[in-house]
This record gives structure tokens, sequence and C-alpha cells, in this order.
């Protein structure tokens, strides 16, 4: 079992006391339904990944019905320390998750869980490696399975680790410790690795570094491995103090757009998926004109059909959406839609296309969402459940 310290002090802030007692349902979950109605059919299973402070205890499961956007009442799935970012293998079989901590094992360093998933969707761990750096954030899968890509926010440091036969996670092969900061002394005082995302159809990886205001750009020199390289050119640089936190590539991977957290922007970039040459196309805010408050975004994802492109706003706590133009790449906003809860710092679309599904981290509710098929807004579908502190969201595809 890991242990309870998180790195960063904005994890251990205590949470906001829930509207519904948790204690008063299975797992200390509850449902929430605007009709109650039982749903037959085939379901969308997904798992959701928390910070286990006060009510969590660990990584949960539920179910998405594809025609009515209904969830099913949320199930504990594996009890284990600050699982705050989880992905799933694109063949079903395995589930990995970040444990969020900055003392795993004998060094100073966070933790990577391997599993598999048991009939009734509990999961089986299968082993544990080191992320090489405190406070892990964000975990993505290389294309066929063959390695993770793990970002370590404390240590500012992003490694690969390579995968066996059954799944299982080996030592890391290629670790990179970056060095700098920029402009926000509050919050890049040193480098913070946040997420490293692939290209589709490329061996570039692309790293979003908060502290160092760039997206560093590696190579994969070993597709077995998971060895990297940095590549030439070496970085997207974005606006002093902006904070880039996550990235979303289109599917041919010509444009990438790098989500800010400190300054609530959103920037387009036109790349060359082959050399990772570069330019800096859009810059777009990510909130209404007229909003005055606090507010740091968090998530950011493109539609399956490519033609609609999805943020959230911490503070807004909203959904910001735009239009993806299929020439140029570059986005025309639709609109905000509430989140129906505080802190929305993760979600994710349906297989189907169908629905956006949102974790509300401060609330601890995750709401579900229609997208229109026409011209891509969101509409609740009147359906939530409670999870203690959510912060991610995986599809078992």
């Amino acid at each position: 079992m890991l242990t309870r310290r998180i790195f960063f002090s904005a994890v251990t802030l205590a949470c906001v006391a829930m509207t519904v007692p948790m204690a008063q349902a299975q797992q200390r979950s509850k449902v929430i339904e605007i009709e109650n109605e039982v749903h037959e059919g085939p379901k969308y299973e997904f798992y959701i990944g928390t910070y286990t402070r006060g009510e969590s205890q660990g990584i949960y499961r539920s179910e998405l019905d594809p025609r009515t956007g209904h969830l099913s009442p949320p199930t504990l799935a594996y009890e284990i320390d600050n699982p705050s970012f989880l992905a799933v293998s694109s063949n079903g079989k395995n589930l990995y998750a970040v444990g969020e901590v900055a003392d795993f094992g004998d060094g100073d360093s966070g933790a990577v869980s391997a599993f598999t998933f048991n009939e009734d969707g509990t999961l089986h761990l299968l082993n544990q490696e080191a992320s090489g750096g405190r406070g892990p954030c964000h975990i993505e899968i290389a294309p066929g399975n063959r390695f993770v890509m793990v970002s370590n926010y404390g240590g500012g440091s992003f490694a690969s680790l390579p995968l066996g036969e059954e799944g299982q996670l080996a030592p890391a092969t290629s670790f990179f410790q970056h060095e700098g900061s920029s402009v926000n002394e509050a919050r890049q005082k040193g480098p913070h690795g946040h997420g490293m995302y692939n290209v589709s159809g490329s061996s570039l990886k692309l790293a979003v570094d908060l502290g160092l205001d760039k997206v560093l750009l590696y190579r994969n020199v070993n597709g077995t491995t998971g060895e990297l390289k940095l590549n030439d050119p070496a970085y997207l640089e974005v606006t002093p103090g902006s904070g880039p936190r996550h990235l979303a590539v289109s599917g041919a991977g010509k444009f990438v757009y790098v989500l800010n957290e400190l300054d609530s922007t959103l920037d387009v970039f036109a790349m060359n998926p082959n050399t990772g040459e570069n330019q800096h196309v859009q810059r777009v805010p990510t909130l209404p004109e007229d909003f005055e408050g606090a507010n740091t975004t968090a998530e950011i994802y493109i539609h399956p059909s490519g033609k609609w492109l999805y943020a959230s706003n911490r503070g807004h706590d909203s959904i910001v959406a735009y239009r993806i133009d299929d020439e140029s790449g570059l986005l025309t906003l639709l609109g905000h839609t509430s989140t129906m809860g505080k802190t929305p710092r993760h979600f994710r679309i349906s297989p189907n296309g169908q629905f956006l599904v949102a974790a509300n981290q401060e609330t601890s509710n995750i709401v579900v969402f229609e997208i229109d098929s026409r011209i891509g807004t969101l509409k609740p579908v009147g359906s939530q459940i409670l999870v203690p502190n959510p912060c991610c969201i995986t599809f078992v595809k």
C-alpha cells in the first residue's frame, strides 16, 4: 500500500463538505437519478481515479448507458493511494494508474501501477514501479501497448517504462529531468511535468512542462523498450506565464492544441508530424469576456469526429466548446456549459461520441452531458453520481 503523503500542497487542501453524506451509500458513494428507471442492454464501462483524502479509497468503477446517458452506482474497484490519473490499453486488457505520492519504495519518487480486470469489474494488481520523480500526475500508453509515458509534476521530469506480454511494468528505460523556470514566481520556480502525449502515425512524443512554458518534443528511437531522445526542433513555446498543462493532437498530427492552466488560454500550433517543425497560428481565451473571478484550466479533448474541441475551466466551473476548422485547424467558440459542480478537473467523451462525462473534484460529483450531433454543444441529461474527489475518467475500449 502506498503512503498517503502527497507531494504538493494544493492536493493536501481539505475537501469541502459533501451535500450528500458519503457514508450513507455503498463504497461511500451514491447514485443520483432524476428518473427511477432500469435500463437493460450493453453499457460503457469506465474507471475513476481519485485523491484518497477524506472518503475516497482508490479507483472506482461505473457504467454509462449508451442509449440514455444514465450512470450506474459506482463501486470500489481497487483500494490504493492517490490514483490521480488512469489509462486503459487499446486492447482493453490492462489499466495503468499513477500514484501521486512523493516517497514510493525506497526512493524520492511516485508510483506507477499495472492492473488486469477481474470478471466482476474489480482490478487485479500485476506490479508497481517507481515513476522516477515526485508527484506523478499523468500517464499515456504508447501505440501497440509497448510502453507507458509518465509525467512527474513535483519532480519536473518524464519517464518511459516498457510493458511485458501480460501488461506488467518494467523499470524506466528513458528518464528526462527538466531544468529551468518561468515568470510566475508562485507556480513556475522550477519544471513541472504535466503530460506526455502520442502523435498519431509519428514517433514524436509531446511533453508538456507547466513550469517552463514549453512543450518539449521527444522522439521514440526504440518501439519495444520505449527509449526516447530529444527531437530537433526541441519544443513548442507559449507566452511566458501561460503555464501549459495538457494538450490534444488532431487525428493526422497536423495541429496541436495546448491548454494553458495559469492564464486560461488555448494555443494552436500547426506542426509537421514527421519532423516536429511548428508554427503558432492562434491563441484563444477559455473564459467568457465578462468573467472576473479566479480560474485555472484542467482538461482538453477532441471529439472522436474531429469536429469539436472541449476544455474545462476550474473557477468558472464550465466546459468550453469550440468548432475546429478542417483545413486551418483554427477554433471558433461555440459556448460554455456549467459542469453542475465545482472544479471540473477531468472529463472524457463516451466511445460512441454521444456523451461527455465530467468529474467535479471539489463537489465530488460526476455529471453526464449529451453532445448535439449537429453542432457539438452540450446539454445535461439528468444523471450524476457521487464519487469522492474524482480527478480522472477513462473508458474501457
